[in-house]
């Protein structure tokens, strides 16, 4: 066991290990602890240093590296657009008002008039003033005053009517086509699309050239379907020659009367653009 005066000098393993084994290794490893993580505590901080100045060298250290034009960028021109011209500043010119036209002044002219009697009835010695002759107010015009002048003679022509168009025709407004509505046209039978290219597809005919050529393929094509039901604007988007074309129109324009479709209740015109699949059998 260790004295009082030992302990006070002793470190933490000596107490620890006091009366035991120090040769086991424990105690070694105890000792040199704080050796081991002093160094490896100044290994890491050179690391650290080391990936830190690297780049730093490596950038400083690196040449300028001049790169070949390939074979590809060989041929090509590198066109260098001139300087913008400076931009040119135009004053408009100043606004003149127009002349104003000076309307000849209309002759005056001094109608006859002739003095409005209310009528009263009256003895004859209470009458103020005679009622003018009905023969004298053809030619005159009635006034609170009777004035001498010329006669009321014009001539004011027939009246004629001005107003617009009773109703407005088609070539007025020109309905526009809907792409998709609240109930899509259809035919008699029902079906929508479907049934749509199904009745194209039965009403076409393989015509001889597509057949001799051995042509298959897809044809999109539109066509409109009015406010009334009728099919019309029939035109191929894409097509594959031979006559199938001119064939896919002509199977499109065999097509019955549609339901017309409808918007916000309202009967409209519908496009559509339908695909027709040819192939030989």
């Amino acid at each position: 066991m260790m004295t009082n005066a030992q302990l006070a000098t002793a470190s933490l393993d000596d107490i620890v290990f006091d009366g035991r084994n120090r040769h086991y290794g424990a105690y070694e490893l105890r000792a040199l602890y704080q050796r081991h993580m002093t160094r490896a505590l100044i290994i890491a901080t050179a690391m650290l240093a080391l990936l830190l100045v690297f780049p730093l060298l490596a950038q400083l250290l690196k040449e300028d590296v001049v790169v070949a034009p390939t074979d590809a960028d060989k041929g090509k021109v590198t066109l260098i657009a001139p300087p913008l011209a400076p931009e040119k500043v135009i004053t408009p010119p100043p606004i003149t008002a127009p002349p104003k036209s000076v309307l000849p002044a209309a002759p005056v002219q001094h109608l006859a008039t002739t003095r409005f009697t209310e009528m009263k009835v009256a003895p004859d010695d209470q009458a103020t003033e005679d009622v003018p002759d009905h023969k004298l107010l053809e030619n005159s015009t009635i006034s609170a005053v009777t004035t001498p002048g010329e006669n009321s003679t014009a001539d004011l022509g027939p009246l004629t009517d001005n107003s617009g168009p009773k109703e407005i025709g088609s070539d007025v407004v020109k309905e526009s086509a809907y792409f998709y509505v609240e109930q899509m046209p259809e035919l008699p039978g029902g079906g929508g699309q479907k049934a749509i290219v199904a009745a194209i597809q039965k009403a076409v005919k393989y015509p001889a050239s597509a057949l001799s050529n051995q042509v298959e393929g897809k044809i999109y094509v539109s066509f409109v379907v009015n406010s009334v039901g009728d099919v019309s604007d029939v035109k191929v988007v894409k097509g594959l020659g031979y006559g199938l074309d001119e064939e896919t129109i002509r199977a499109v324009k065999t097509l019955p009367r549609f339901t017309p479709g409808k918007q916000n209740g309202r009967a409209v015109s519908v496009a559509y653009t339908v695909p027709i699949s040819f192939k030989i059998q």
